[in-house]
């Protein structure tokens, strides 16, 4: 069989990933056929999507990690999917920051790819539980003249806290320091969002870190990609209700769209032709 060779690695273990979770589980010769890949290529994506731990490996196929619910996996792991879509979120929402604003960026990789994308917006105070994320901007100081830092430099307070597999930083010293500040914008990664669940992570504690930062913010925007509609984690921290914007990527179906609608005053659909809203 003739190898796809216009699908990434990348795109084709997104791809598998979303079946898997949509289905529940599939089979190995379902996707080399609906992938028109070798065998031997999804095996070796299953195999790759495993140690990430996003999946289990079964005979013939692969299902989800079982207490998904539960389950946080590594940045490391989460960095290497949905890599186009984070950066058309983080492109996308990079608009909803004003120079000299006040804004808090949550843990995740989205908003590490977010950070990426504001370090040109001048004067601004970034509030993050996210050790990726001030090293981020700690880095881009560091390339500036020698005298010191550049001018319009963003300044940085990392709240401190109890790190976690995401290399996020909560518990009790994190939420202090977050609910004595207010933001005019937070941008919030998520484990999941689904209208049933709001809101959701598998960590106890950053549910309560990431509460604190919602009801710190005047505008509370959501950046995560298509597959985390729909995911619940253990734990609920927001409601629809509390959230203002939604930006996601284009890889959300048009019924999830008008779910969304239904339930958010604010929904950005980004992608390679650009972000459109609503």
């Amino acid at each position: 069989m003739s190898e796809n060779q216009n699908l990434l690695a990348e795109q084709r273990r997104a791809l598998i990933l979303d079946e898997v979770r949509r289905r529940g589980g599939v089979r190995v010769n379902e996707l080399t056929r609906r992938l028109n890949v070798s065998d031997m290529t999804v095996r070796r994506d299953l195999d790759v999507l495993s140690r990430m731990g996003v999946v289990e490996k079964v005979h013939g196929g692969a299902v989800p990690v079982a207490g998904a619910s539960t389950h946080e996996p590594g940045f490391e792991a989460k960095s290497a999917l949905e890599l186009a879509a984070k950066e058309d979120i983080a492109r996308a929402a990079a608009a909803m920051a004003a120079p000299g604003s006040a804004i808090a960026l949550s843990g995740g990789t989205t908003t590490y790819a977010l950070a990426q994308r504001l370090l040109d917006v001048p004067d601004l105070t970034v509030v993050t539980n996210s050790v990726r994320v001030s090293d981020a901007f700690h880095s881009a100081r560091g390339t500036g003249a020698s005298s010191g830092a550049r001018d319009g430099a963003a300044t940085v307070v990392l709240t401190g806290g109890v790190r976690t597999p995401s290399d996020s930083l909560v518990g009790p010293v994190a939420d202090r320091a977050i609910g004595s500040l207010h933001f005019d914008v937070l941008f919030l990664g998520v484990h999941g969002i689904s209208v049933e669940a709001g809101l959701s992570t598998p960590n106890l504690a950053e549910a309560e870190t990431n509460r604190r930062f919602v009801q710190s913010a005047r505008r509370v925007v959501v950046v995560a990609d298509h597959t985390k509609w729909g995911t619940v984690g253990l734990s609920s921290f927001a409601s629809l209700e509390q959230v203002d914007t939604f930006v996601t990527d284009d890889g959300l179906s048009a019924s999830a769209r008008a779910e969304i609608e239904e339930h958010l005053p604010g929904l950005v659909v980004a992608g390679r032709g650009g972000a459109s809203g609503s």
